[in-house]
């Protein structure tokens, strides 16, 4: 069954990002009204959307984000885990989280919320405590292969985490071991969710299909080409319900077709399992990275590679709005566990924080954050190698080292001082010392071109080498990846012929030249 996509009008609410969408039933079509004074036509309230805050922390691709009752939290490419608080959106002391070796995948809160946990590229499953940020575990995947998404349970006693080497690891939180482990895919798989209930999850992979399984691993059902060229995305309502003997779970998926559907689980007393399709969603013209369905089960929201997120009606299939913020693509999304509060990420690396309610609050200005999730300065806007004693003076305050401010000014500190400072000279401590490290790695990420990093460490190559995928790596990173029994390319997960790698002198000659010239 295909869904309808409504044709339903944008009215802005103001030019600060408040977004009010009206439907108005006339003759079965929707049509856009600024009032409705006549009998005949029925105007109903369907959903704001108000973009309340920008995180812009990362200094690589968002990958994942994910929301407890109290926190959010998102990850990327520049090997980080980023902590914010819901009630400012400042990010919390302990944050950023630095563990990873290379970049990381996925996120997700516990429902208790006292555990987060982040996977990588390179094997490790880490569950980190929420309330110091301190590792409580680091789960090494099977064959080191590399961790594309991780799940917890309901309980949060189980912890999934989906690898590019098609397999699926159940451990035990509390005891932080491996209950078991087994190779669910030809492909790499891509997502993984627990089924409200706890006892059973469910797996989708780069091959199309989606596989449910119960605990002890035992295969409950299998839906072949749920997504012709690959399952990017799946999540289970938070809802289920009963009709008589049977119970009723939906779930949504996205996939590489630009496809994103919604299906509904049954489990029977006596017959078993059974996977219908309920809709199938095509407002967006690219592949569906992400979707989350919210914690009533009434909205669906989904981002793709077009750069759009999606707010679908998800008992009705209905397009509700189309959110453009982002600039490129839109590799993830979440919604708040209480609220109707979500949060989108994007390869422009920013975290969009939205709020869908009855429009009753005035809509703010949107924050352009920037490394403690505050307002950004004027200072913000300019190199940090071109700040101004008093740029660094303001900065100082604005992360909360007003102390130190007449300290910096006698030493006449500006920004080309601060990003060589010597700590010890001034009796700085870790905590300033981590912020001035952020500069610094700002002022590197933002000069260093895109293609001299390595897609695997994304750090600046030192020795390219050319894989059997045509792409370019750091010689040490790619032969650790071919070293496992893992042999599909980082960057398209498609198996790689071969395992030479040629040397790319070329652009070694070029990584040299640049930084000669810096």
């Amino acid at each position: 069954m295909t869904g309808h996509n409504s044709e339903l009008s944008r009215i802005p609410g103001n030019r600060l990002g408040h977004v009010t969408l009206l439907r108005c039933i006339t003759a079965g079509r929707f049509q856009e009204q600024s009032s409705c004074e006549s009998s005949a036509i029925r105007c109903e309230l369907i959903i704001m959307a108000s973009l309340l805050c920008t995180l812009q922390d990362h200094r690589d691709d968002v990958n994942c984000c994910a929301l407890s009752d109290r926190l959010l939290a998102s990850c990327s490419g520049d090997k980080t885990v980023r902590v914010y608080s819901c009630e400012d959106f400042r990010e919390l002391p302990f944050s950023p989280l630095r563990a990873h070796a290379y970049g990381v995948h996925c996120c997700c809160f516990s429902s208790c919320g006292r555990y987060l946990a982040s996977c990588s590229t390179d094997a490790l499953t880490i569950v980190w405590s929420t309330s110091t940020g301190a590792a409580v575990a680091a789960l090494e995947h099977p064959a080191r292969a590399p961790v594309r998404v991780c799940a917890f349970s309901h309980d949060a006693r189980f912890l999934l985490s989906g690898a590019s080497d098609g397999t699926v690891a159940v451990w035990d939180v509390t005891s932080k071991t491996l209950q078991r482990c087994a190779k669910v895919s030809e492909g790499s798989v891509l997502a993984c969710c627990f089924s409200p209930c706890g006892q059973m999850f469910i797996t989708g992979s780069s091959q199309g299909e989606l596989h449910l399984w119960t605990l002890s691993m035992n295969t409950l059902h299998t839906q072949r080409e749920a997504h012709d060229l690959g399952v990017n995305c799946c999540h289970f309502c938070p809802q289920m319900s009963m009709d008589g003997q049977t119970v009723k779970f939906r779930l949504a998926s996205g996939g590489q077709d630009n496809r994103l559907r919604i299906w509904i689980i049954s489990q029977h007393a006596t017959a078993g399992y059974e996977m219908l399709l309920l809709y199938t969603l095509t407002a967006q013209s690219a592949p569906v990275l992400c979707c989350a369905l919210s914690f009533d089960g009434q909205l669906l929201v989904s981002g793709s590679v077009d750069k759009t997120v999606t707010v679908y009606d998800a008992n009705h299939g209905e397009l509700l709005h189309t959110l453009t913020q982002h600039d490129r693509y839109v590799t993830a999304c979440a919604f708040s566990p209480c609220t109707l509060m979500f949060a989108s990420g994007s390869m422009d690396k920013t975290v969009n924080i939205w709020r869908i309610g009855d429009g009753n609050a005035e809509a703010s200005e949107p924050l352009k954050t920037s490394v403690q999730g505050r307002k950004s300065l004027g200072y913000s806007r300019t190199l940090v190698s071109d700040w101004s004693e008093e740029d660094v003076s303001e900065w100082l305050r604005d992360e909360g080292f007003e102390a130190l401010v007449d300290t910096f000014r006698a030493h006449n500190i500006d920004g080309a001082e601060l990003i060589n400072l010597n700590t010890e000279s001034v009796g700085l401590r870790g905590q300033i010392l981590r912020k001035i490290k952020d500069l610094r790695s700002s002022l590197i990420d933002s000069d260093v071109p895109d293609e001299f990093l390595c897609p695997i460490t994304r750090e600046l190559m030192k020795d390219p080498v050319i894989a059997a995928d045509g792409f370019s790596y750091e010689r040490e990173a790619m032969e650790s990846w071919i070293s496992t029994p893992n042999r599909s390319s980082p960057m398209t997960n498609l198996p790689l012929q071969t395992m030479i790698l040629t040397p790319n002198r070329s652009l070694k000659t070029a990584i040299q030249r640049w930084k000669s010239s810096h």
